[in-house]
C-alpha cells in the first residue's frame, strides 16, 4: 500500500510538471521602437542583463578630416527585436527608464496588438542583416511589394540558409527578407546556383509579407 501511494505521488508530481509546461510562456521575437535613435542604448541595457536582442547594423563609409573610414552604424534607425516571453517583455517595458514601446498591428476587427516576428522568419532576417555586408540594400516596404517573387532558400556562401523572395533589386538579382512589413533587406548578388526553390508549405507565410 505504501509503495502504491508513492507511485501515485511520483505520478502526480509528473502531471503537474508536464501541465505547468504545457502552460509555459514561450518566447517570441518583439518589435520595438526606440525613440530618439538610442537603439544602441536599449541594446547595451538588454546585453547587460543577458536578454536575448538584435539592432540591424551595417558598415558605412564616411569621410573623416579627409580620410575615409568604415564604421558599424545601425541600418534602420529607431528599430530592436527582443526575444522574451510576454510577460518578460511586458515586465522590461513597465522597469526600464528607456524610450520603448510595442510597434502595434492592427487586426482585421479592429483589435491592436503588439508585432511579433515568426522564429523562422527572424532567423533568416538575421543571417542576412548579421553580416553587416556594406553593399546590403534596406527598403521600406509597401504591402504588396515583390509579392510575385519565387520564394528561395539560399544554400551557399555567407548567407546560406536564409530564406526570401529572389527578385531583381537595383539591376542584381538579390534574395530579400521582409520582416512582417517593417523592414526588408536585400542580399548582395546571388548568383542562380547558390539558391534552391522552397516548394513544401510556408508556416510562417514569408511570401505573403512580400
Amino acid at each position: 500500500m505504501v509503495q502504491f501511494y508513492e507511485n501515485f505521488r511520483i505520478f502526480a508530481l509528473v502531471e503537474v510538471r508536464t501541465i505547468k509546461k504545457k502552460g509555459r510562456e514561450e518566447k517570441v521575437w518583439f518589435a520595438i521602437r526606440v525613440t530618439y535613435n538610442r537603439e544602441l542604448k536599449v541594446k547595451e541595457d538588454l546585453d547587460a542583463h543577458g536578454i536575448t536582442n538584435f539592432v540591424p547594423m551595417q558598415y558605412r563609409r564616411e569621410e573623416r578630416n579627409g580620410v575615409m573610414v568604415k564604421r558599424l552604424v545601425p541600418s534602420v534607425h529607431n528599430l530592436i527585436f527582443i526575444n522574451l516571453t510576454p510577460s518578460e517583455m511586458k515586465e522590461y517595458k513597465m522597469t526600464t527608464d528607456l524610450p520603448i514601446r510595442y510597434i502595434m498591428d492592427r487586426g482585421a476587427n479592429g483589435s491592436r496588438k503588439p508585432i511579433t516576428v515568426p522564429d523562422r522568419e527572424m532567423e533568416s532576417f538575421i543571417k542576412v542583416a548579421g553580416t553587416y555586408e556594406e553593399k546590403l540594400i534596406y527598403l521600406n516596404p509597401e504591402p504588396g511589394d515583390f509579392s510575385k517573387g519565387e520564394r528561395v532558400r539560399i544554400i551557399g556562401g555567407q548567407f546560406a540558409g536564409a530564406e526570401g523572395i529572389f527578385v531583381r533589386v537595383k539591376g542584381d538579382r538579390r534574395v530579400l527578407i521582409n520582416v512582417q512589413g517593417l523592414v526588408a533587406v536585400a542580399t548582395t548578388y546571388v548568383h542562380p546556383s547558390m539558391i534552391e526553390k522552397i516548394t513544401e508549405p510556408d508556416e510562417n507565410r514569408l511570401d505573403n509579407a512580400l
